[in-house]
């Protein structure tokens, strides 16, 4: 355990990943402990944004689209964030936004259910899941006809009760966003496909977080960010990941253009792509989505293994810090103390988290805040220092031990929390 800031020092003098914090932009006077909403700039990105715009775009015009890669960056881009999440070649595409891609892939799994076993009308997910996941399938039920229906569960452990022969998919975040609770994806997608069930993963809060092997757990689908862990930057695009064996089966409602076999073909009748392009839908966001190669290639200095050890790390420390300096301030653990529940975060609820988070961010100490009443701190292993852990503490301690949260100005609430 850290006792000292010599020690947290020390951790970080024998860190090997920290070479790594050199290739990211970070300002002087901050500890950034968001990493799991919006994650830090890698320095290359301002010098690939300018090759992008000045040159490629500027220079190159509409050529680029073949002389700078710009139509295979999809797939290209997919296949090096597929060794993140254990996808094989061509079974990943980096495009739209999460919600846009959750869309898809629910609406493929639930048509490829109906095909087969027409009485498969639940689509099963978690109360606590992120919203915008709830809110797509009840999207999806409505254009149905509402002849599906939504069944949620409030605990991890009333799954298998809540599936059944009536269940065509289950629908679950691998890492939960107000908690960092970790489900077991090899145990769980088995008791999915034991009730003749498809697997739907959400990774928004592991890839790049944790070691992921979709392939290996038989998942049917995932998506999952980039502008988080895989520091891609704001909005940057969202990636989907369908394996091979589904290709042929999968057929998504949005059938743009792009994921037509042969877009410039313009042929009037659509004829999907046979392979993972089929989940591709209209013209990509090029510039954005150049930035999220500078981040994919930090990752490949290391290995998810070492990226995990380190968060464990920096999360157990984190964890025993602030229940030892933070002994009888009103905080409050949520987060999963056991390794294999963990993701790579730490939330702790307060009665006034929002006016703690807010003061933190004041002094320079930067996690965010979710109702209710969870301060969430994110942990990048690849910029986060063990001091960062130490100084994060000692000002969270000073801020609840001088009620400095009860300025009137940390009240205030802004849009975005």
């Amino acid at each position: 355990m850290i006792k000292t800031r010599e020690d947290a020092l020390a951790l970080d003098r024998d860190d090997p990943l920290a070479p790594l914090r050199d290739q990211f932009s970070l300002p002087d006077g901050v500890i950034y402990l968001d990493g799991n909403s919006l994650g830090a700039q890698p320095r290359a990105a301002a010098a690939r944004a300018l090759q992008v715009i000045d040159a490629e775009w500027g220079e190159g015009l509409i050529r680029s689209w073949n002389t700078a890669g710009w139509f295979a960056l999809p797939r290209r881009l997919g296949d090096k964030l597929a060794t993140l999440i254990g996808g094989a070649p061509g079974e990943t595409v980096v495009t739209d936004t999460i919600s846009i891609n959750l869309f898809k892939l629910l609406s493929a799994m639930v048509r490829h259910q109906a095909e087969r076993a027409p009485e498969r009308r639940v689509i099963v997910s978690e109360r606590s899941n992120f919203p915008t996941d709830l809110y797509i399938a009840q999207g999806l039920i409505e254009q149905l006809g509402g002849d599906y229906e939504l069944r949620l569960i409030d605990d991890p452990a009333d799954l298998p009760a809540a599936l059944g022969a009536d269940t065509a998919v289950a629908m679950i975040t691998h890492v939960n966003y107000r908690t960092g609770y970790m489900h077991d994806m090899p145990a769980v997608t088995q008791l999915v496909h034991d009730a003749g069930a498809l697997m739907l993963w959400d990774l928004a809060h592991s890839a790049g977080a944790v070691p992921v092997d979709l392939n290996g757990a038989r998942a049917d689908g995932a998506v999952g960010c980039t502008y988080k862990y895989l520091n891609g930057g704001p909005g940057s695009p969202a990636f989907v990941w369908v394996p091979q064996r589904h290709h042929a089966h999968f057929s998504q409602p949005l059938s743009g253009w792009w994921g037509h076999r042969a877009p410039f073909a313009m042929q009037p009748g659509f004829a999907p792509d046979p392979g993972i392009a089929r989940f591709l839908c209209g013209t990509q966001p090029i510039v954005s989505m150049s930035m999220v190669e500078c981040g994919l290639d930090v990752f490949l200095q290391t290995d998810m293994q070492a990226i995990r050890r380190k968060s464990l790390a920096l999360t157990d420390a984190f964890i025993a810090l602030v229940e030892a300096r933070c002994a009888g301030l009103s905080l409050k653990l949520v987060t999963p103390r056991a390794h294999h529940q963990r993701g790579s975060q730490a939330s702790f609820e307060h009665p006034h988290g929002y006016e703690v988070m807010q003061a933190l961010i004041a002094r320079g100490v930067i996690g965010d805040y979710r109702e209710p009443y969870v301060l969430r701190f994110g942990f990048t292993p690849l910029y986060v220092r063990f001091v960062d852990v130490w100084d994060a503490v000692e000002t969270l301690r000073d801020i609840l031990a001088t009620d400095a949260w009860k300025a009137p100005e940390f009240a205030e609430r802004g849009a975005v929390t």
